[in-house]
């Protein structure tokens, strides 16, 4: 099987740093990505900044492979929005790989070939067959030695609804409710709330990017409301760490939004376990599983977080956690009743395998429901994985990391669970969409860590 493809399914950071690192371990990598564009759910959130710099935004084979190419690399010391990810990094990377990237093509399904999940023989020695589906509605198949799934969590958002499932009415509410940071530089989105009640439900860093953004348009459009509805008792340790924090641009998002709340911008209900969303007269009503009701509201901004779509691996004989959906070995790295990204351990091939031989999954997808996922913790991971199918063990077993020595919250996108009970989590979250006026941390000296994956 070692003259077929490894399949790399999405091509956003983490896939297309696998891609590198398989293309510079010798292997062969096919990259295939349903959306049009590399870093397709990145431009999803353009508009919004990250908290980490570029030093950590950028996976080290992927530079290697784009410094030939002519490629400036940003000031490793700034915050780039999601728009500048992908237009000065992900899209030029995906360009570098060539023919390896295959656009608007979506991987539906993975089995075993010949064999369903219940078939033990040959489940070591036959390849992967890979069910594609092309813009065109045309499906086609191939074989591969190994599949690594990065294709993220930004499609699955987590429901208002406060048990896990969707609220009542949620569905036929769909109209009045968005799962993302509205973009309120765009006109159209900014009519949309602008002199309007919206209820904000979450109290992740996204949370905090979405009041930020509505409470400035208040200043401005008369009669615009904001309800902030959080799942916890108290707001406790919700904004961070402030001028404390490890992120600078972190700190400062969880400061301006305190100050909004310390202003009376915002209306707070704590306590709030979303059970119902009704139409009540021109307006929808918020009832909790308690009876607790918030009237007249227009809008909702549901930011409660994202869990992985297994429905295509189900041929797979997958080990998942089932609190999670982590792989089982990871899952006790990352669980954030325990962790903040801060304390999540860097790991590797190791916890990332499966009893599927050759199947990864990497990224935010191996983090499941969890929020801790850092960027640079997912180039770790594919470097790792790159390694083992090389045959390189020793390397695969390492885990070789560059942090800067202000910590390990260095993580980009807007992926957190902001009712975990964890203190707020630092990974992956949003610095907002608006303008930051920000030093870079001092004193980042470069710290390696070399040391077994074995825990």
């Amino acid at each position: 099987m070692s003259e077929l493809p490894v399949v790399v399914v999405g091509a956003g950071p983490i896939g297309l740093a696998a891609a590198a690192q398989l293309r510079e371990r010798g292997l062969t990598p096919l990259v295939f990505e349903r959306g049009e564009t590399a870093g397709a759910a990145v431009s999803q959130w353009n508009h919004v900044r990250v908290f980490s710099r570029w030093a950590e935004l950028v996976d080290p084979a992927a530079r290697r492979l784009l410094e030939p190419t002519g490629w400036t690399a940003p000031d490793a010391n700034t915050y780039p929005t999601g728009r500048e990810w992908a237009n000065d990094y992900l899209i030029p990377l995906a360009n570098a790989l060539g023919d390896r990237v295959q656009l608007s093509t979506e991987v539906v399904g993975v089995a075993r070939r010949g064999r369903d999940r219940v078939v033990d023989a040959g489940r070591d020695t036959e390849p992967l067959s890979v069910h594609i589906r092309h813009a065109d509605g045309t499906e086609d198949r191939l074989l591969a030695r190994a599949v690594i799934d990065a294709s993220g969590t930004w499609g699955v958002p987590n429901p208002l609804g406060g048990e896990g499932l969707p609220a009542l009415g949620e569905t036929a509410s769909a109209a009045v409710i968005t799962y993302r940071v509205p973009d309120l530089d765009d006109e159209s989105v900014r009519a949309r709330y602008a002199g309007q009640h919206t209820v904000i439900a979450g109290s992740g860093h996204s949370a905090l990017t979405a009041i930020i953004a509505l409470t400035d348009l208040a200043k401005t459009a008369p009669g615009t409301r904001i309800s902030w509805v959080l799942r916890r008792g108290e707001v406790g340790s919700t904004f961070g760490g402030g001028d404390a924090d490890e992120l600078p641009a972190r700190g400062a998002l969880g400061l301006r939004a305190k100050q909004a709340l310390d202003n009376g911008l915002l209306n707070v209900v704590t306590g709030f376990h979303t059970a119902a969303i009704e139409p009540a007269d021109a307006s929808h009503a918020l009832v909790s599983d308690a009876g607790q009701r918030i009237e007249g509201v227009d809008q909702v901004v549901v930011l409660t977080g994202f869990r992985p779509d297994l429905t295509w691996l189900s041929e797979l004989r997958l080990a998942l956690d089932p609190v999670l959906q982590a792989p089982v070995e990871l899952a006790p790295l990352i669980d954030p009743n325990v962790h903040s990204c801060g304390t999540v351990y860097p790991h590797g091939v190791k916890e990332l395998s499966h009893p599927e031989p050759g199947v990864f999954l990497a990224g935010m997808k191996s983090y499941g429901r969890a929020p801790t996922f850092l960027a640079m913790t997912g180039y770790e991971q594919v470097r790792s994985i790159a390694a083992s199918l090389a045959g390189d063990h020793e390397s695969a077993a390492r885990v070789e990391l560059t942090l800067p020595d202000t910590g390990v919250c260095g993580g980009a996108g807007v992926f957190d669970d902001p009712e975990s009970g964890s203190s707020g989590g630092c990974c992956a979250a949003p610095a907002g969409p608006q303008e930051l006026s920000l030093s870079a941390p001092s004193a980042l000296q470069d710290l390696t860590l070399t040391v077994p994956s074995t825990r």
